[in-house]
């Protein structure tokens, strides 16, 4: 649990330095991006244990990576319309966000979401965060403390948007994991999301 503690920690700060405006214009934000999935990756490979063999892949996982995707891409569509008209401020919010990718190559873009950044929130949440909690705690609680682990690192953005966001995947995938025990599935879930919501059939 202590180096569990240690990795959620350098998760915080790798997190505040990407979205708060007090360190916004200092870097490219996809590059300090892509450096702290490389570092999420290597954190749950060295503190975790028993990856061997959790791979391997199935039609099974590939199918249930595309069907969640799907899922809870609609989910989000449903919820950015709502949020619309809810809240005056969701709007904008989610402009900041996708602001993040102006001035930015899609052709670049689509690979890291697909191979580094997805895979590497996974590896890093479910497959080693989540999963420690799991084995100590029991698969409930662990769903509920790496989601809201997951979402508090957001909050550096100050943006509600994101956050909410972040719970909800945080709910999504972590239920998915618990329930499926795949994590192959997860990484293709969470890949196939991220590309559709920020570069083939953005919201904004």
């Amino acid at each position: 649990m202590k180096r569990a503690s240690i990795a959620v920690v350098i998760a915080s700060i790798l997190w505040f330095v990407m979205f708060s405006p007090l360190t916004k214009g200092f870097y490219n934000f996809w590059s300090v991006m892509s450096f702290s999935a490389v570092i999420l990756t290597a954190l749950g490979f060295a503190f975790g244990n028993g990856w061997k063999g959790r791979f391997r892949v199935n039609v099974k996982d590939v199918f249930t990576g595309i069907a969640s995707a799907a899922v809870l891409y609609g989910v989000f569509y449903v919820g950015n319309e709502l949020s619309g008209r809810l809240f005056d401020f969701s709007g904008a919010q989610v402009d900041s966000v996708y602001a993040l990718k102006e001035g930015q190559n899609p052709v670049i873009l689509l690979p890291v979401l697909l191979f580094l950044v997805g895979p590497a929130e996974e590896i890093f949440w479910r497959g080693y965060i989540q999963r420690t909690l799991a084995g100590r705690w029991g698969r409930v609680v662990a769903v509920a403390v790496t989601t809201l682990l997951y979402a508090s690192v957001h909050i550096w953005s100050f943006n509600f948007m994101l956050i909410m966001a972040a719970l909800v995947c945080g709910i999504f995938w972590g239920t998915l994991y618990a329930l499926n025990k795949s994590l192959p599935a997860v990484l293709i879930s969470h890949a196939l999301w991220d590309a559709a919501v920020f570069i083939l059939f953005p919201f904004s």
